[in-house]
């Protein structure tokens, strides 16, 4: 009894949620994994296990989309009206609004999201995601066509079919309605893949959509690592088309997947390595706040972190000064504490990545201005740091770190900066900080990057496509753009009475 007490303590202390979901959702039902396998979900902030998942894999995932395929071909989600596709999205996003402290709970001790910005910004988007485009659902339609000859011609938008989506774990809730939201409103069926690292809030989601009135089959959730159960999605011959938030690499595996099985369809969101330019006539203070939430916001893990940042030479001395002062300030620990900045890393694999490429960074001649070391005596943090003295043939200036490591480099030109941002494999942001609109619309114009923040940063919109250039990746998620990715384009033609085809 004393012991049952103490964990209650513990788990009362650690602010953990109660975690009721975590099981393999199939055709409306939590199940097993065909194996009876399950894997441990760990906790950040103290290197613990939260709870055991089940472990999918491919014959989980061959019942998932044959449940998906059914659902499609002979379902009522497709066939339904958008107005009645609208309805139940609607509800959905209702629950989660109503579910949104456990839903932030979960994210939080799963991934180390920080609690507060997870419960009131990012946790309340995802219901205003499906929102926007539950209110799309009813207004996909085709065009009439003005043909050439007497001929009628008109076309259809129609869903692409079974999706397969397959989401990171830096942003397990966000991500998962940039995928799901459009698919629904589409009148699409599919199969989430959740990162192995953050799975607990895609199975609440699951339960949240049944309870919501979204048919059986039409979303499912196989929990479980990426080279099984997420190599089974991206090869199945029965899935039409694979959306992937990730790595380059394992972008590359997909793809590669998805052509050698039945050439579907692929979007993807890869990884970036994003400028951010500061120009001289730019406010230093607002500048370094901007690069600061650029670099260091989710404590790095994020696709579009400004980790280039370009600083011109009038005010570079300045800029690192006021940049570590600040960086210093910033306040590391548990994310549920409100006045926290920076949570813990992902897992013990990410946090020793990142290590090891401060210790890179210093072994090639970087200057470390601060930071670079783990903090705390337990769990996985690492303080801000900053490089000064940074060339782009370095490591650090090259490959997405994925933490929160800032490089910092001088520039005298707006010719020169322009050539150094685009001299990278990827393409997914940039930022701009200037007070200039010649130079804002000189430097958006000719930087190769997929959104393009001026005098702001990470300002990210559901109304605004979102998608990389290069080896970033292709495809749009969110705006109207992100729901054409998921209809396909069909055209019918019929002769004209007593034209010469008949």
């Amino acid at each position: 009894m004393g012991s049952e007490g103490n964990d209650s303590s513990e788990r009362q202390k650690l602010r953990l949620p109660e975690i009721k979901f975590t099981r393999l959702f199939i055709n409306g039902e939590f199940v097993d994994a065909v194996s009876g396998k399950t894997f441990e979900t760990i906790d950040p902030r103290t290197g613990e296990a939260l709870a055991s998942v089940a472990e999918g894999d491919k014959e989980d995932v061959d019942l998932a989309v044959k449940a998906a395929r059914e659902a499609f071909d002979h379902g009522r989600w497709p066939r339904m009206s958008g107005s009645e596709r609208r309805k139940i999205m609607m509800k959905f996003a209702d629950l989660i609004d109503r579910h949104v402290e456990e839903l932030a709970s979960l994210d939080c001790a799963d991934a180390g999201k920080l609690f507060t910005h997870t419960k009131f910004l990012e946790i309340p988007q995802c219901a205003e995601n499906i929102r926007y485009f539950a209110g799309a659902a009813d207004k996909i339609h085709g065009e009439t066509l003005k043909m050439s000859r007497e001929l009628q011609g008109y076309t259809l938008r129609e869903p692409i079919g079974v999706v397969g989506h397959i989401i990171p774990w830096n942003f397990p809730s966000t991500m998962f309605f940039f995928k799901v939201s459009p698919a629904l409103a589409a009148g699409c069926t599919m199969v989430v893949k959740p990162a192995e690292q953050s799975p607990l809030s895609a199975l609440y989601y699951a339960h949240l959509a049944k309870e919501a009135g979204v048919p059986d089959g039409v979303l499912n959730v196989i929990t479980g690592f990426g080279p099984t159960a997420g190599a089974a999605l991206s090869s199945h011959m029965d899935v039409d088309k694979i959306s992937f938030t990730g790595s380059t690499e394992v972008g590359r595996l997909v793809m590669e997947a998805a052509a050698k099985s039945n050439l579907k369809v692929v979007s993807l969101e890869l990884g970036g390595k994003s400028p951010l330019m500061v120009f001289d006539d730019a406010d230093v203070d607002t500048a370094v706040e901007l690069a600061q939430i650029a670099a260091f916001y989710n404590k790095g893990e994020i696709c579009v972190a400004g980790s280039r940042v370009y600083v011109q030479e009038g005010i570079y001395d300045e800029f690192v000064r006021k940049s570590a002062e600040k960086a210093k300030s910033w306040k590391i620990g548990d994310p549920f504490d409100p006045q926290v900045n920076q949570g813990p890393q992902v897992d013990k694999k990410q946090f020793e990545k990142i290590l090891s490429y401060i210790d890179l960074g210093k072994r090639e001649g970087a200057t470390l201005l601060t930071g670079g070391k783990p903090c705390g005596d337990k769990g996985l943090y690492i303080e801000p740091t900053i490089f000064t003295d940074v060339k782009e043939e370095m490591t650090i200036a090259k490959d997405e770190i994925f933490g929160p490591v800032m490089s910092l480099m001088k520039f005298k030109t707006i010719e020169e900066v322009i050539e150094r941002a685009n001299q990278t494999r990827y393409g997914l942001a940039a930022g701009i900080v200037t007070t200039d609109l010649n130079i804002a619309n000189r430097v958006s114009r000719s930087v190769r990057a997929g959104t393009i923040w001026i005098n702001c940063y990470m300002a990210f919109d559901r109304d605004c496509p979102f998608g990389g250039f290069k080896m970033s990746g292709f495809g749009k998620d969110i705006g109207m753009a992100g729901l054409d990715k998921y209809l396909l384009c069909k055209s019918v033609v019929t002769p004209i009475y007593n034209s010469p085809w008949l």
